[in-house]
């Protein structure tokens, strides 16, 4: 098998098959449209990682941006009660426009739920924890383009750009074709690094935008990856927009550091591999990296070493033979 043969059987593995991803699209549409008719909404826009087209599979959830008209609220915005105020307006037009039992535009929500900056709207059963949701924020929208979403635990309203980093996004998969792809396998890569605790999928997406090149080949643009990675991610990975900061204020960057450190330094051996013809190592190599899902062929087996110095017999009956002493190693 060729290596570019190998990524896109890796690919095919990672990718939510054409359906599932069309049927989370149609659900996003029928928020966005359900909610766009209503007198207060100016905007209603697809957001996440569906939206940027660098999700996983399987996708569960959805998220939506509502833009809601500030003269029509004009006490949104500022600290208090208005941030809890906007999730539960929001929470009461998805029920009366989507609700299970009355919806007047459909009947897809089973429970509408406030949490600190959106209403997560369970389409299944709410116990269950494969089941689909919709993420619906509301917002204002700034002179500068930016947006206003209520934080309901601090009970403030606080900047974000989602936008800024879905054209990000775009120009970078305009530019290289491989961006996208390469994305969706460095955050499933993500699940098998050894970290304390877990590493948010922005940070990856983030730090891809930073440190993956425009050009060549896969293998080349992930080795690029993690060695620029590996050197600049003790800096921070913040958002691209400047607004929110750092975006995993609790990243373990030492254990994440040393993890893309370690890609990086195979994936050096996988492309010297590569480049002196030895495609069956290269192929082990990725797939050290990358998990079992990359193909590979299996590693040769050494031949068995002939058997020598057989014990002599007497009368028919082997020798015995002294037992080798038992020694403790340090390597235990």
């Amino acid at each position: 098998m060729r290596i570019d043969e190998a990524f896109d059987e890796l690919q095919r593995s990672i990718n939510e098959e054409l359906g599932q991803t069309r049927l989370a699209r149609e659900r996003r549409d029928l928020f966005k449209s359900a909610l766009i008719s209503e007198p207060d909404v100016t905007e209603a826009l697809g957001s996440g990682s569906l939206q940027r087209s660098t999700q996983l599979k399987p996708i569960n959830d959805v998220d939506i941006i509502v833009v809601y008209d500030a003269t029509q609220h004009p006490d949104w915005g500022t600290a208090g009660l208005s941030a809890e105020d906007a999730l539960d307006h929001a929470r009461g037009q998805v029920n009366r426009l989507l609700g299970k039992t009355n919806g007047s535009h459909g009947n897809e929500v089973r429970r509408a739920l406030p949490r600190n900056h959106a209403v997560k709207c369970f389409l299944d059963d709410p116990d269950d924890d494969n089941g689909f949701t919709v993420d619906v924020m509301p917002a204002l929208r700034q002179a500068d383009g930016s947006l206003l979403i209520p934080e309901k635990l601090t009970q403030t309203w606080v900047p974000a750009d989602p936008e800024h980093l879905i054209d990000l996004v775009a120009d970078r998969q305009r530019d290289w074709e491989h961006f996208r792809p390469l994305v969706r396998v460095l955050k499933q890569w993500r699940h098998d690094v050894a970290v304390t605790g877990r590493i948010k999928s922005l940070v990856i997406e983030v730090l891809a935008l930073d440190c993956m090149p425009n050009s060549g080949n896969r293998s080349s643009g992930l080795r690029a990856f993690f060695t620029a990675a590996a050197a600049r991610v003790n800096e921070g990975v913040k958002d691209p927009a400047e607004l929110c900061g750092e975006i995993q204020p609790d990243l373990d960057y030492d254990g994440l550091q040393a993890a893309l450190a370690d890609a990086a330094e195979l994936a050096d051996r996988a492309c010297a591999a590569a480049a002196s013809g030895d495609t069956d190592q290269a192929l082990r190599l990725w797939q050290e990296i990358l998990g079992d899902s990359f193909p590979a062929p299996a590693a040769p087996t050494k031949p068995a070493k002939p058997v020598t110095g057989a014990p002599a017999l007497i009368t028919g009956t082997p020798a015995l033979s002294t037992p080798r002493p038992i020694k403790d190693a340090p390597q235990g």
